[in-house]
């Protein structure tokens, strides 16, 4: 059985490109076949500021909100955030998200596709992979960086990727397999 790859869209805000990068790398993963690749849209759990009374890491979740994030976190092996670029930083609903579980998280692998204007959302994966450390995710180097990224959207909404796109989308998908692979025993 293939191990499972979430494709987590992070933006949240209305008018957000991120789908449209986000189905494009879903498709590429089903080509891959290395994974069961599917989609996850942060907005759809419309999580709010943290509320929980008790500690992430204990696991004890009183919020359906919550429950259901867990439930998803947890079902993954590796992940792909589609991470735009807010201010030099990943988006609020990001860091939101990933605070609000802890053990569903580790030892995990994580790649990031990110977006944004001139330095393609560099910044805020760099910071993203700070955070992701200390969920005790592996981010891995390989990603795929969408420079302006609005010029690669199409009058459809689909996002266009460039040659280098694809070949780093690959070269991502590639690495993260054997990451996955080579977490598999700490998982267990």
């Amino acid at each position: 059985m293939a191990p499972r790859l979430h494709i987590i869209t992070t933006s949240t805000r209305p008018g957000r490109i991120g789908p449209s990068i986000a189905a494009w790398f879903h498709d590429v993963a089903k080509a891959h076949g290395g994974f069961e690749a599917v989609p996850v849209d942060l907005a759809s759990f419309n999580l709010p500021i943290y509320d929980e009374p008790q500690h992430p890491s204990t696991q004890i979740y009183e919020k359906a909100h919550t429950k259901a994030w867990s439930a998803s976190v947890a079902a993954a092996d590796a992940y792909v955030f589609v991470l735009p670029e807010y201010n030099f930083s990943p988006p609020p609903s990001l860091i939101n998200a990933l605070d609000f579980v802890y053990k569903e998280w580790n030892y995990k692998p994580a790649g990031i596709v990110s977006y944004g204007g001139i330095s393609g959302g560099l910044r805020s994966a760099q910071i993203a992979k700070l955070h992701l450390t200390t969920l005790k995710i592996v981010p891995l180097v390989e990603a795929v960086v969408v420079p302006l990224a609005g010029q690669q959207i199409d009058a459809n909404k689909t996002f266009v990727p460039n040659d280098m796109q694809k070949d780093s989308a690959t070269a991502l998908l590639n690495e993260l397999l054997r990451w996955t692979e080579a977490l598999k025993p700490l998982r267990a």
